[in-house]
């Protein structure tokens, strides 16, 4: 008779655990420009002013990485297995994060940032793959949980780091965790259901980013996909970002510091993560359990902008609460991840998470384009109402995946 195997064993096994502290890494690593980004541009000897602007296109340089990198690592993942992008990611992010702490200029910093973000693009989509792929369908969400759990916590990682050490040795820390991390990852193996498609499904193409824009049904479910995750990229990259921006539109004297809305947002992010796992088993649904998380960021951002917020303490308190209702990624991505076949399910998952990252790009634009006439508020505001409204249409139209068998191919 065959032992059925501890469903508590299977979520913390040596891949799910190396995964989530992959995922720490990454998001340290992606993150710590944003918290870095006045005091290491001060640093420089840049104006006020020149670090709102000069902040945006290095900013912007990043995410534009991302978008890239989200592809060709994408394509690389269902070409040559998850594992190759889970080594190759993590060695081009931290050794361009250890370059960082050396910059000297701007152009050099964009330069750095934009290959790092390359880098970057590939963890998360291939670690919630792998995770996906190896667990039973009955605990899937709790593994992937666990994941984005324990990843988010590399925000205050990054933060208690710049509080004692500086900019510079910020940028080197996560750097050298990110090669440590290495050690590790050889003794994962590669995602069965991938060697097994491999083997039965040789035929079938693999990694084909145009697959998803073959006819318009394919087109428009890529893009509700991208469009579900917007709010978290409009309340990292725009809300906790410029918060001092916000606090002062607010007429909050003591100053808001950017730095510490990013680490509390992805605190609160770790929490939420850490919920939506156990929240969609307990709804037996995907979809519920996002779209509960959403309506309660969109309520929180409200507040943030438009609620009378007059300390630093409420503002940040308030950004704790908005990551925790903003922290359904999790979820998002194992739902991506449940609608794509195995043969281009790591393009999907890892490409549609850096689009997301992508769309910062248009809206820190618009914001900074409306700021000088209708204000910080109202601009953040204004983006807000598109991208919940585009995030909501979406989701009332995609694809319950709770408990689908992920054995299958797209052709």
């Amino acid at each position: 008779m065959k032992i059925k195997a501890n469903p508590g064993s299977e979520l913390f096994a040596l891949p799910v655990i190396v995964s989530a502290l992959g995922f720490f890494v990454d998001v340290y690593d992606m993150l710590i420009f944003s918290i870095v980004r006045v005091p290491s541009l001060q640093s420089l000897g840049l104006s006020e002013a020149e670090v709102s602007t000069a902040g945006t296109f290095i900013l912007n340089c990043q995410q534009a990485g991302l978008v890239l990198g989200g592809i060709l690592w994408g394509v690389l993942g269902d070409k040559r297995g998850r594992m190759s992008v889970l080594f190759g990611s993590i060695i081009t992010y931290s050794l361009t994060n250890i370059a960082c702490g050396f910059v000297q200029d701007v152009n050099t910093y964009a330069l750095l940032r934009f290959i790092a973000g390359v880098g970057l693009s590939g963890e998360i989509g291939a670690a919630i793959v792998l995770v996906s792929e190896i667990l039973p369908k009955d605990i899937r969400g709790y593994g992937s949980a666990v994941v984005a759990g324990v990843g988010y916590l590399g925000a205050g990682a990054a933060y208690l780091t710049v509080e004692y050490f500086n900019w510079r040795t910020a940028f080197w820390v996560g750097g050298g965790m990110g090669l440590a991390l290495l050690l590790l990852r050889v003794s994962v193996l590669e995602s069965g259901l991938f060697n097994r498609m491999k083997t039965e499904h040789g035929h079938v193409s693999r990694g084909n980013f145009l697959q998803f824009f073959s006819s318009w049904p394919q087109t428009i479910k890529y893009l509700r996909c991208v469009a579900v995750g917007m709010p978290t990229w409009f309340v990292v990259g725009i809300l906790a970002t410029f918060a001092n921006e916000i606090g002062q539109a607010l007429g909050i004297a003591e100053g808001v510091k950017p730095g510490r809305c990013v680490m509390l947002l992805y605190v609160g992010l770790a929490g939420g993560d850490l919920l939506s796992g156990p929240l969609s088993q307990w709804l037996r649904s995907r979809i519920q359990a996002i779209t509960s998380l959403l309506i309660t960021s969109m309520a929180l951002s409200s507040f943030l902008l438009f609620g009378g917020l007059d300390t630093a303490a409420g503002v940040y308190t308030v950004f704790l609460l908005t990551g925790f209702c903003t922290g359904y990624i999790a979820m998002y991505l194992t739902t991506v991840a449940e609608l794509y076949g195995t043969n281009v399910r790591n393009t999907a998952t890892t490409s549609v998470p850096s689009i997301v990252r992508g769309t910062l790009i248009p809206m820190t634009l618009l914001f900074q384009a409306l700021k000088p006439s209708v204000g910080a508020l109202l601009s953040a505001g204004l983006l807000g109402v598109v991208v919940y409204g585009l995030a909501f249409w979406s989701l009332s139209r995609i694809e319950e995946t709770f408990g689908k068998e992920l054995d299958f191919v797209e052709v």
